[in-house]
């Protein structure tokens, strides 16, 4: 066996170039600057828009819901946020002062408030993080589909790691 073949299994890649050598921790320490830099741009939205970086998080959290096709509850938007009821509260609050979330009734079941993000919240998010989303998009032109796939899956698979 090379050294080589067991670095999938914790193992040590002597070489340098497999995923547990410096190259891929230069990729692990790649997606964490782009984190940072990502949450600096999220806190720049906030700042700009007299918000909290959490009510950022909130509506990035009830946007991917929506997205997912999911009913967006406070327990919902909580459980995601980490917070607890009160603060979830808070959050809500803050966000439907701003006009940013609406709090609307379910269609199924009158009994549930379901959070809807309004259009103007869009809006002021695609102007924002629409040059920067675009750049991307731009970049991800240039990849071949195998290669969309790889980082798809790699995201995917970082995500699933941070995830509480």
């Amino acid at each position: 066996m090379d050294d080589n073949q067991d670095e999938g299994r914790g193992g040590t890649d002597v070489s340098g170039r497999g995923p547990r050598g410096p190259e891929g921790l230069r990729l692990v320490h790649l997606l964490r600057a782009v984190s940072v830099a990502f949450g600096l741009r999220q806190a720049e939205f906030a700042a700009r828009n007299g918000m909290h970086r959490t009510d950022v998080r909130a509506l990035i959290c009830l946007l991917d819901a929506d997205r997912a096709g999911e009913r967006a509850t406070a327990g919902l938007l909580g459980a995601r946020l980490g917070l607890n009821s009160a603060g979830t509260t808070a959050v809500i609050d803050r966000l439907e002062r701003l006009g940013h979330v609406a709090r609307v009734r379910d269609d199924h079941d009158r009994r549930r408030v379901l959070l809807r993000v309004e259009p103007e919240a869009i809006r002021l998010g695609q102007d924002f993080f629409g040059p920067v989303i675009d750049e991307l998009l731009d970049v991800l032109d240039s990849f071949d589909p195998a290669e969309r796939d790889a980082v798809r899956r790699f995201l995917t698979a970082a995500h699933t790691a941070l995830d509480p």
